[in-house]
C-alpha cells in the first residue's frame, strides 16, 4: 500500500488503520490510548469544573484553593493536548502525511501526559486533605507521584532502554 492508496482510500471515507510492516497496528493502537487517556482527563476536568459550585468550597483554605486552580489547569492542559491530534487531522482530511501524523501524534500524547500527570498528584492532595487532613493529602500526593512516575514514566522508559541494547548486542 503506498501513501497515494491511502490518500484516495482517505478521500474516498475509508479511512484505514490497517498498516504493513513493522509499525503494523501502530496508529490503532495509539488512538485506542489516546481514547483512554482522554476520557480520564474528561472525567476529572468534568468532576473539578462542578465543584466550585458546592457549598463546601469557599470553606477550603487558599492554599486548597490554589491546589485546585492548578488541577483545573492542569488537567485543561492535556485535555487541549491530547485533542490536537484529533483536530489535525480533522483539518488536514485527507492526510497527505501519514507517518508525520503519527509522529505528531505521538508528541501530543506524551506531552498530553505531563499536565495529566500532574493533575492526578495534585487532585490526590485536594481530595485526600479534604478527607484526613493535609498530612495524610501530602502522603497521597506523594505516593500518586511515585507510581506515576514509576508506571507511566520510569518503567516504559527503562524496558525501552533495555530493548535497544539487546537489539544492538
Amino acid at each position: 500500500m503506498t501513501d497515494n492508496d491511502i490518500d484516495n482510500d482517505e478521500a474516498k471515507g475509508k479511512d484505514r488503520f490497517v498498516e504493513k510492516g513493522p509499525e503494523a497496528g501502530n496508529l490503532s493502537d495509539m488512538l485506542q490510548e489516546l481514547r483512554v487517556l482522554l476520557q480520564g482527563a474528561q472525567v476529572l476536568i468534568g468532576f473539578l469544573i462542578i465543584l466550585p459550585f458546592y457549598q463546601g468550597f469557599p470553606a477550603l483554605s487558599s492554599t486548597q484553593h490554589a491546589v485546585y486552580l492548578a488541577t483545573f489547569s492542569c488537567t485543561l492542559a492535556s485535555l487541549i493536548i491530547f485533542s490536537a491530534p484529533a483536530a489535525q487531522h480533522r483539518l488536514e482530511w485527507p492526510l497527505r502525511d501519514r507517518a508525520k501524523f503519527k509522529e505528531f501524534s505521538t508528541r501530543m500524547i506524551v506531552f498530553g501526559m505531563i499536565p495529566l500527570s500532574l493533575a492526578l498528584i495534585l487532585v490526590a492532595d485536594l481530595v485526600v486533605s479534604q478527607v484526613l487532613g493535609d498530612g495524610y493529602g501530602i502522603a497521597a500526593a506523594a505516593l500518586a507521584a511515585i507510581a506515576i512516575a514509576g508506571l507511566w514514566w520510569l518503567f516504559p522508559y527503562t524496558k525501552r532502554r533495555g530493548s535497544r541494547r539487546l537489539a544492538n548486542v
